[in-house]
């Protein structure tokens, strides 16, 4: 059985990913930060499903924690197939000037520097087998950046670029690197969002609504999948129209 381990799965994306893994027949580490009450929650819908399951707590920023999580998870399940780096933090719209060094700081130490600290911990055991799948998540800010988003766009910039270079020095060792750049999607991150700002991103889509966090999910488990067995360095946006 394949085992994969996804972060921030206590809500949202990571939420509906750990539960579309766990239907495919994966073993699955769902780690949360904050949310020990929906991790708890999750756990038992996994388990219901029938999955080996396990969740872990983590603050993908914190080094020490990341590596002894992965370290727990490994232990537990004997191998990590697949990494889903969905642990992530947006902020409040607002002008670059108004953007705090702390507020940026953290933005890209949970962002971009969790992806860091995720892959160097799980890599070396996906190396030695020769085998692996990671999955980073992105937005379309990072691709085309958005106003009064730039700490968010410049992250998700980052995720891009440290896909297609980690997936060009890994490819030889038999892993796949891909990113998933979702458009606006149905979650709690977005309901902060005022709802005429939703209504606006919505109409602005072709397809006339904002997406679901089970329609990333699937993108996800399809990129972890053998059907997306060689892909790698790509970045799959399911967007809706919204960036093509």
């Amino acid at each position: 059985m394949k085992t994969v381990l996804i972060t921030g799965a206590s809500q949202g994306i990571g939420r509906a990913s750990a539960l579309a893994f766990a239907r495919a027949g994966y073993a699955v580490a769902a780690g949360y930060h904050t949310g020990a009450s929906e991790a708890a929650q999750l756990l038992s819908q996994l388990r219901e499903l029938g999955a080996d399951a396990e969740t872990f707590q983590a603050d993908v920023a914190d080094r020490i924690q990341v590596e002894a999580a992965v370290s727990r998870m490994t232990a537990r399940f004997g191998h990590i197939d697949v990494l889903v780096n969905n642990a992530g933090i947006a902020a409040p719209q607002k002008l670059l000037g108004d953007f705090s060094p702390q507020e940026w700081e953290r933005l890209l130490a949970v962002n971009v520097t969790g992806l860091f600290y995720t892959c160097r911990a799980v890599l070396p055991q996906m190396i030695a087998r020769k085998s692996g799948r990671i999955i980073n998540l992105s937005s379309i800010w990072g691709i085309c950046g958005g106003s009064c988003e730039v700490p968010y766009s410049t992250a998700k910039a980052a995720a891009i670029g440290f896909t297609k270079a980690l997936a060009k020095e890994v490819g030889p060792s038999g892993i796949t690197v891909n990113c998933v750049a979702p458009g606006v999607i149905d979650t709690q991150m977005n309901a902060a969002l005022p709802p005429q700002a939703l209504e606006a991103l919505a109409e602005e889509t072709p397809l006339g609504r904002l997406g679901t966090p089970e329609e990333v999910a699937a993108c996800i488990l399809f990129l972890a999948g053998e059907q997306g067995a060689f892909l790698t360095g790509q970045v799959l946006s399911p967007n809706g129209g919204l960036v093509i």
